[in-house]
């Protein structure tokens, strides 16, 4: 147990998962990424090394993170998830943040790890403005290493869709395409096209497994949602979304070669842009187009989802040396 003032950093238990996954409803820049419920899923891949920052019997704020797979000395917020993150629901602001981050590596220092790596939460997930932690590693020195590009419309605010964008949009409608939900007996089906586009065109595979991903689909049915195109009843294209309280987020895009001559894709985020305004939510995320860890920007594919609308924001990862 490391202190900073009346600050007071301790370990994460699974005592704690309730209280934690409690906390992360009212955290500002939460998503249903950080719980443990999603977290958990990772069963022994990873060794947990959250904190929790607390006060008297209050939490002020919580820090999903682990150790790095292949670096035993680095503690990474957190390596699982997209983005990691201090987070917190009002309560650690200006220095308070900046004493919480401090304490924070204090702890991690004083356990034996000489890094520690930090994701920051992209804005566009942010419910209020949140960018206390962002001034925090300013002030303790951190360093930024990494720096993906990502493409998020904002609803409430859309730059108009590019022309080539409105007739693939026709196009696709020319050929008959049904955009729906896919039910539970027609993930696989998605999944084949993914693994075959993933495989085709990067000669990677998807991050999640088709029963991780539907596991993670049963364990938030309000969060996850997978939504495919068809052309004469056969699975050709779709994503899957991520909804968070304030954006939707395509995680992963999947289209076969008939999709793309058919342009199915362009119904496909129509339809998933819609059901975003909807909901209500400000921001429709595409996901990055980095490789290289960051280093590479697939101009094409940029430039592809920039046309529906979109703009930049970043995912921002920082380094502090602990020792």
């Amino acid at each position: 147990m490391a202190e900073c003032m009346d600050l007071i950093i301790e370990p994460h238990t699974e005592d704690h998962d309730d209280s934690w996954d409690m906390f992360c409803e009212k955290a500002y820049m939460a998503t249903f990424l950080h719980t443990r419920r999603f977290l958990s899923y990772h069963g022994d891949r990873f060794t947990d090394l959250s904190l929790q920052v607390t006060m008297g019997k209050q939490i002020l704020g919580i820090f999903p993170a682990a150790l790095d797979p292949v670096d035993q000395g680095c503690v990474v917020s957190h390596p699982g998830i997209t983005y990691g993150g201090l987070l917190h629901a009002g309560k650690l602001r200006g220095e308070s943040m900046v004493e919480a981050l401090h304490a924070v590596c204090c702890f991690y220092r004083d356990s034996g790890y000489d890094r520690l790596v930090y994701k920051t939460v992209p804005l566009v997930y942010h419910q209020a403005p949140s960018g206390d932690d962002l001034y925090g590693l300013f002030r303790l020195g951190a360093r930024r290493f990494r720096c993906d590009l990502s493409c998020a419309i904002d609803l409430s605010n859309r730059l108009p869709p590019s022309g080539r964008r409105k007739r693939s949009l026709n196009k696709a409608r020319r050929s008959g395409v049904e955009v729906r939900t896919a039910d539970r007996t027609e993930i696989s089906g998605l999944w084949h096209v993914l693994e075959e586009n993933l495989g085709r065109k990067h000669d990677v595979h998807p991050v999640h497994s088709l029963d991780e991903i539907i596991g993670l689909a049963n364990r938030f049915p309000g969060s996850i949602e997978f939504v495919i195109a068809l052309l004469d009843g056969n699975i050709e294209a779709g994503v899957v979304l991520f909804r968070t309280p304030t954006a939707f987020h395509a995680q992963y895009i999947a289209a076969s070669k008939l999709a793309n001559a058919n342009s199915l894709l362009d119904a496909v985020f129509d339809d998933c842009i819609n059901r975003a305004v909807e909901t209500g939510v400000r921001y429709f995320d595409f996901g990055v187009s980095n490789e290289d860890q960051g280093r590479v920007l697939n101009r094409g594919l940029y430039g592809f989802k920039s046309e529906f609308g979109g703009g930049g924001i970043v995912h921002e990862f920082y380094e502090i040396t602990l020792n």
